[in-house]
């Protein structure tokens, strides 16, 4: 099993950065990516940064490309934590962001963490 506890949501204003951190704890063995959604109201659910750990390499969607990045600081085989720098914050960043790992083709989320961008 794997555990996910987000943390770093917030308000801010346009134009502004926020750094969103994931906590990851359990079977980390295993763990192929490491990815940040977002779910805005009225809006699909989106992939926003996504990572993967045999290649260290990350994708990004063109609605964020060059103002978000995914990181994550390898602290062990119990605890991770996988980081979401946002610079240049938009309205239409607003919404819940979620983390979540894929593990041997099966998906953990966390809980999720508001961010709301104002003008």
């Amino acid at each position: 099993q794997v555990q996910l506890v987000e943390s770093g949501g917030g308000t801010v204003q346009a134009g502004e950065s926020l750094r969103l951190s994931c906590t990851i704890s359990g079977d980390i063995p295993g763990i192929n990516y490491m990815s940040w959604s977002r779910q805005a109201p009225g809006k699909k659910y989106e992939s926003v940064a996504r990572l993967s750990t045999i290649t260290n390499t990350a994708d990004y969607p063109t609605s964020v490309k060059g103002r978000f990045t995914i990181s994550r600081n390898n602290t062990g085989h119990r605890i991770n934590t996988v980081y979401l720098q946002m610079n240049n914050l938009k309205l239409e960043d607003t919404g819940v962001y979620y983390c979540e790992v894929e593990r041997g083709g099966v998906p953990f989320w966390g809980q999720g963490t508001q961010v709301a961008v104002s003008s």
